[in-house]
């Protein structure tokens, strides 16, 4: 019977050792992985939204439309900054947040003051109100989760 530190060398000499660096935060890790999950949801569901009305129904609704495909984008931009480790990216990922924030906000309040601009909803009119408010609470779940998992000082990594 082989104990477990030789069958893990064998292991290692017939598959060779992983190239896959350990992760070093833990933004992306426990809960931020929910948080991902989400991100990447609202990604494709905004995305595809954004695409179809861009191509059917542009003339109809510009800004909204306009608005929709800007969200998707940051979406996208904050999905892959979740997923990923290091300071930088830790920085990207605050920023896409903070910019969703200011965008369902000042979208949201621009489609309740001037609701004709919106013909069509965008993902973030009335602060999300087609999509569960779930626009509206994201990016304050996702600063606060990025708070609480920022790169250390102590360590050196900012």
């Amino acid at each position: 019977m082989m104990d477990r530190e030789s069958s893990h060398s064998t292991l290692q000499q017939r598959f060779g050792r992983s190239n896959t660096p350990r992760r070093t935060d833990r933004k992306s890790t426990g809960f931020g992985r929910v948080l991902i999950v989400v991100y990447w949801v609202f990604s494709l569901s905004a995305g595809v939204r954004s695409l179809y009305q861009l191509a059917t129904e542009f003339s109809l609704a510009p800004l909204a439309i306009l608005l929709s495909t800007l969200s998707a984008a940051i979406y996208v931009v904050a999905t892959v900054a979740l997923s990923r480790t290091g300071p930088g990216w830790h920085r990207v990922a605050t920023a896409a947040v903070s910019a969703e924030l200011v965008g369902v906000l000042g979208v949201g309040l621009l489609s309740v003051f001037e609701p004709q601009l919106f013909p069509k909803a965008s993902v973030w009119s009335d602060f999300g109100a087609g999509y569960g408010y779930i626009p509206l609470v994201l990016p304050v779940v996702g600063l606060v989760w990025l708070w609480l998992t920022r790169p250390s000082r102590r360590s050196g990594r900012l």
